[in-house]
Parts: C-alpha cells; sequence; structure tokens
C-alpha cells in the first residue's frame, strides 16, 4: 500500500554536452532550461498543494557545480542548474513557512555511476577513471553515499533545516577554491 508522498527527488540532469556559444543553438539551449529549471517548477507545482495540505513535505534537488560557477562551452548547463538554484531559493522562502523542506545539493565532483558518467565517458574512459580514482581511493561520489546524505536530510528535524549543501569526493578541490 502506498501513502501520500512525503518527499520528492529533483534528479533530472540538463546536460547537453560542451559546446560553444556559437554551436549551442536555442533549441538545445532551451532543452537545458526545460530539463533543468521548468521541470523542477512542474513537480513543485504539482506535489507542494498536497504537502501544504498535510502540513509537511520534503523537495530535495539534486544540482551541480554550474549552479554557482559557469564553465566556457556549458552555457546552457549553467544557465539550467544557476536557475534551478534561484528556484529553489524562492520555493523555499514562500514554502518552509507551510512545512515544506526544500534542500538544494551540489555534486561538486564525478559521481561513480556507470549509468550516466559511464555512458558519457564511454565504458574504456569510465574504467580508467574508476581505476586511477574510485574504489578503493574513494576520489568518486559514491551514488550510495549520496543517497545517505538525502535520506539525513529529508528527516531532518524542522528547527535545523539545512537548504544548501555540497559533495564532493575527499580529493577533489572545492568549487570555490
Amino acid at each position: 500500500e502506498h501513502g501520500p508522498i512525503h518527499t520528492a527527488v529533483y534528479n533530472l540532469g540538463a546536460q547537453i554536452g560542451d559546446r560553444t556559444l556559437e554551436n549551442t543553438s536555442p533549441k538545445a539551449f532551451e532543452m537545458g532550461w526545460r530539463l533543468g529549471t521548468f521541470g523542477l517548477f512542474r513537480l513543485a507545482q504539482a506535489s507542494f498543494p498536497h504537502m501544504i495540505r498535510r502540513g509537511e513535505g520534503c523537495l530535495l534537488v539534486t544540482s551541480a557545480t554550474a549552479a554557482v560557477r559557469g564553465n566556457g562551452g556549458q552555457h546552457s548547463h549553467a544557465a539550467a542548474m544557476g536557475g534551478r538554484r534561484m528556484l529553489c531559493q524562492s520555493l523555499n522562502a514562500e514554502f518552509a513557512s507551510k512545512g515544506i523542506h526544500v534542500a538544494h545539493i551540489i555534486l561538486d565532483g564525478a559521481v561513480d555511476a556507470p549509468d550516466t558518467l559511464g555512458k558519457m565517458l564511454g565504458p574504456e574512459r569510465f574504467q580508467k577513471l574508476r581505476d586511477s580514482h574510485g574504489k578503493e581511493k574513494d576520489g568518486l561520489i559514491l551514488p550510495d553515499k549520496v543517497a545517505e546524505t538525502f535520506l539525513h536530510l529529508a528527516t531532518q528535524h524542522r528547527s535545523a533545516w539545512t537548504f544548501e549543501c555540497d559533495m564532493r569526493a575527499w580529493s577533489d578541490r572545492p568549487w570555490w577554491n
């Protein structure tokens, strides 16, 4: 039996690839925004009324370093992630007092995920990265450790809600350095 949704996780990527401004079509740019920001807007619009009626709920939003720092060739991704972060701030400002915990989680590094990073890099490059940085070296972000953090955020007491956190492997340089 299923009950009401307490926690929604928005984990949709918005990466359209590394493209120069000249080689980024308006259609491709808009697709990144639709995936990165508009989809989150739609999820909040659909789920928040139910959470408000119950007086509680949680929205956990996976994001990327591009939310706080844009890189060359990542115009669409930076705009999408920056928009995602700002939308989370707006949602938090409007709905925290109604019992909805909104958290923006920046994954500042490579995640050891064959179905995402592995597809982007290809099997050989992904395995090489795993061999050089992953496994016992703990240089790739482990999905099960991300899940532990998400569970912690989803169950935080409202007297100590976290709005934003960033996660990276111990060996990665933080985005602000």
